[in-house]
């Protein structure tokens, strides 16, 4: 039950003692205050890394064709590596593999045209997979390539936001005819992509339709695998079986590093996510070493409380106080020093992040520092219960403590 009596007396003890209050205030305001904005700075270090992934997928194997480096079987290094289109149907047989997108580069002439608009773009030839490996933001009335626009060898061509841009201006590119390399391509869509200005400089068009109209017979430069699951050791084991079907197939050693160049963004991401879980450990480890040191530094005032107060703790237990009483009298001004600083500390640092987002610009690897609610309510139940920590030791020792002894006490 609240009692009025005993809150005016504990607001009277913290009046008559402003500078000590201060002080100890201020060691769990400073404690919380450092855990906040080193959380919100941990945080606001996976944002921008985690940023640097939004223009793809996480869960996908990207792999490239290379030369041999080593020899095989009798066959000298120095062989070019060339995937087919059959490989992208071996493929999705691999177990744990969701999708395979096949990709080539169109090199040589890159100029599209639109009436008198013109600018040189990179060209890709993609299967309708590859969507899912960019994770492209296409336009309203957009569609990305389709089984259809593969198996019918049709021209039809997606563009970037600066190609769309740069050849259209404000105009709605969807159902118009560009040139590419002179041969005519219609829009059905256009895209932005996360990823930034190079992957939106881009244009795709089907795979088929390209291996035809720009000779490149039945070549395949790039194979990606989507997985349906998000573990390193599942995307080893599928990017090992793909590695080993290809070497068996176009004859090279599976060890070879050059043969067959190799991008595990499972691998990737997962080893940035540890990574910012060790710095995130680390982070509370120093915080809260730092609101322990606040923590003992409220112990020790309390104790000095309890010593200056021993006379008049022995004539309350003498007119019949329990125990309790005087346990829960240090309790909560402990509590309430704790809890109001803390709480002074947390608002501080959250406005101090705050700021920082609004006014910091954002960087390739640092963007949007924050903290979490329910990382702020975590802190604050940390702080009463230290509160409660801080002051029990003493609360015992003045509970402890007999009427005799206390009033000969000078």
């Amino acid at each position: 039950m609240f009692d009025l009596d005993k809150w005016q007396e504990i607001l009277s003890t913290i009046r008559k003692n402003r500078l000590r209050t201060f002080l100890t205030g201020f060691s769990v305001a400073w404690g919380i205050f450092i855990l906040i904005v080193l959380l919100g700075s941990g945080y606001g270090l996976e944002n921008g890394v985690k940023r640097e992934f939004e223009g793809d997928a996480v869960n996908y194997i990207s792999i490239n064709t290379g030369i041999t480096s080593l020899p095989y079987q009798g066959m000298k290094p120095g062989r070019f590596i060339q995937f087919e289109n059959s490989d992208r149907d071996a493929m999705e047989a691999i177990e744990k593999v969701d999708k395979v997108a096949s990709r080539n580069y169109v090199f040589g002439n890159q100029t599209i045209t639109f009436g008198s608009e013109y600018g040189s773009f990179d060209i890709f030839a993609v299967s309708p997979e590859y969507y899912y490996v960019e994770m492209l933001n296409l336009a309203d009335g957009s569609r990305f390539l389709n089984d259809m626009d593969i198996r019918d060898f049709r021209k039809v061509v997606v563009l970037g936001k600066v190609v769309k841009e740069a050849l259209f201006k404000m105009e709605e590119p969807v159902g118009k005819y560009v040139r590419i390399n002179g041969v005519p391509f219609q829009v059905i869509g256009h895209f932005d992509d996360p990823g930034g200005d190079r992957d939106v400089s881009r244009v795709y068009v089907p795979i088929s339709t390209a291996q035809r109209v720009f000779n490149m017979g039945n070549a395949v430069r790039n194979i990606s695998l989507i997985m349906e699951d998000l573990s390193i050791s599942e995307s080893n084991r599928a990017l090992e079986e793909a590695k080993l079907a290809m070497a068996k197939k176009y004859k090279f050693d599976p060890t070879d590093s050059r043969a067959l160049f190799i991008w595990n963004s499972v691998e990737n991401y997962q080893r940035f996510m540890d990574l910012f879980a060790g710095i995130r450990l680390f982070i509370w480890i120093i915080g809260i070493g730092t609101i322990i040191a606040g923590i003992v530094g409220v112990s020790n005032i309390m104790m000095i409380v309890v010593k200056d107060r021993t006379k008049e703790i022995g004539i309350r237990k003498s007119m019949g106080a329990t125990p309790w009483s005087i346990i829960s009298l240090i309790l909560q001004e402990s509590i309430l020093i704790t809890a109001v600083a803390g709480y002074i500390g947390l608002v501080l640092g959250v406005g101090l992040l705050e700021l920082a987002a609004k006014n910091l610009p954002s960087t390739d690897y640092f963007a949007n520092p924050e903290v979490d609610f329910n990382i702020a309510i975590g802190a604050t139940l940390i702080l009463i219960f230290s509160g409660a920590l801080a002051g029990f030791v003493p609360a015992r020792r003045a509970a402890s403590i007999k009427p005799v002894d206390a009033l000969r006490d000078e």
